[in-house]
């Protein structure tokens, strides 16, 4: 044994804890319900990737011989044209608060993201010409960075950045900094990428809304994890993925909520059939239809978007508010677990620990993480890296174990100090 090694005290105590809060946790049904749960394989990636739902396998299946190999062509008019709003009503039902009618299933989050910012700065600017700015923090996730770099370039406007706290993320006062006469358009994650911030999402709306701007929230890292209360936080738009805690499948695609008061004021600037009043027309100018529909571009993609209903079912069944609690209580733990056994390696952790501003995962920081996280996927132990040495634990309450916790957290410990043995 090395001097980092923890005392076996320690770990028979956190074992047991461990299968203390298994055996209370009343959501610990879910966890059979997705491949690969049974095996020892330890997966600390559900906020990239989730695990597939086993009921999916039956579902997607079932649609192959039955819908799609039965119904055919008719199939479009039978169920699958209505599909996007059916499913996005489901998410705003039981994942963002959102009442029907304001969330659709639609194209990649970059595509939908380009879509919302753009319609919302042209917009502000055809009301307001003074309002030439999109306001954004410089740690948000890439896309959205790149994204409102180049509607900026595109559109005469200018970016003006938020510099934030990399273990953090964008606090009331930083905004209320950023916004004035000039903002058109705030694009914000409501949970951070890289640290788990978990910004106040109603404050940061209000301080919006006060400079005359719009906002868009980026739902990524939250859909599925913490509650969001679209309507009551009065969101004006958002975008999120689907494949992280909503279990929708590699690439499956993302959702767009628009707030009702905003339909008839944005025009999304990718005009396609589908987002025409009348879809099969083929008149010769592009009208659009009224509500969410006029958001879609082309053809919905129906097999991509099977796979979310499963954990949307669970996401209804156990409330995401006991998700929320779950989430709470599996972080808490890893953030202990990492005070006890990693911190004497040097590792630190870079997420908040306040757990009222922590979402969903958690970043231990470490020079070595990128070298620890190939050491540790060639054991069957997933995390994933971020720089800078930024190893992320993303714990999905609905699939993870505490024991499944506690062991890849040892793991981790192993790895980080093997070069030393």
């Amino acid at each position: 044994m090395t001097t980092t090694d923890p005392a076996p005290g320690t770990v028979t105590e956190l074992e047991a804890e461990a299968a203390a809060l298994d055996a209370a946790d009343p959501l610990r049904r879910f966890r059979d319900d997705f491949v690969g749960a049974e095996t020892s394989l330890i997966y600390f990636d559900g906020n990239s990737l989730g695990r597939p739902p086993k009921a999916s396998i039956e579902r997607l299946s079932t649609f192959v011989q039955s819908e799609w190999g039965g119904r055919l062509i008719r199939g479009w008019d039978e169920s699958w044209m209505q599909l996007p709003f059916a499913i996005g009503d489901t998410i705003g039902r039981t994942a963002i608060g959102a009442t029907e009618g304001q969330t659709v299933i639609g194209d990649s989050t970059t595509v939908l993201l380009y879509k919302l910012i753009r319609a919302a700065f042209d917009a502000q600017q055809a009301a307001d010409p003074a309002r030439v700015e999109i306001v954004v923090d410089r740690d948000n996730f890439p896309t959205d960075r790149y994204l409102v770099d180049g509607i900026a370039r595109e559109r005469g406007g200018r970016v003006r950045w938020v510099d934030v706290d990399v273990t953090a993320g964008v606090t009331a006062d930083a905004l209320r900094a950023a916004v004035g006469p000039e903002t058109a358009v705030v694009v914000l994650s409501h949970v951070a990428y890289r640290s788990g911030y978990l910004a106040d999402a109603a404050d940061l709306t209000r301080i919006a809304h006060d400079a005359g701007a719009l906002i868009l929230w980026d739902l990524c890292h939250s859909a599925g994890s913490v509650p969001v209360e679209a309507d009551a936080w009065g969101f004006d738009l958002a975008v999120g993925c689907t494949y992280k805690y909503l279990n929708g499948g590699p690439g499956s695609p993302a959702f767009a909520y628009v707030a009702r008061r905003h339909h008839d004021l944005l025009a999304q600037p990718i005009q396609g059939w589908m987002g025409t009043a009348d879809v099969f027309a083929m008149g010769p100018d592009y009208r659009p239809a009224d509500g969410m529909r006029r958001f879609i571009s082309g053809t919905p993609p129906i097999l991509g978007m099977l796979a979310m209903q499963d954990t949307l079912q669970m996401i209804s069944d156990a409330g995401i508010h006991a998700i929320r609690t779950k989430s709470v209580a599996l972080t808490e733990f890893a953030v202990r677990i990492a005070d006890a056994v990693l911190a004497p390696d040097g590792v630190t952790v870079a997420s908040p620990r306040d757990p009222a501003q922590r979402g969903g995962h958690v970043t231990l920081s470490h020079p070595g993480m990128r070298d620890v996280t190939a050491r540790l996927w060639g054991h069957d132990v997933i995390p994933d890296y971020r720089d800078p040495g930024g190893l992320r634990i993303g714990l999905s309450p609905l699939s993870t174990s505490f024991a499944e916790t506690l062991a890849g957290l040892l793991a981790v410990a192993d790895a980080v100090h093997a070069p030393a043995r």
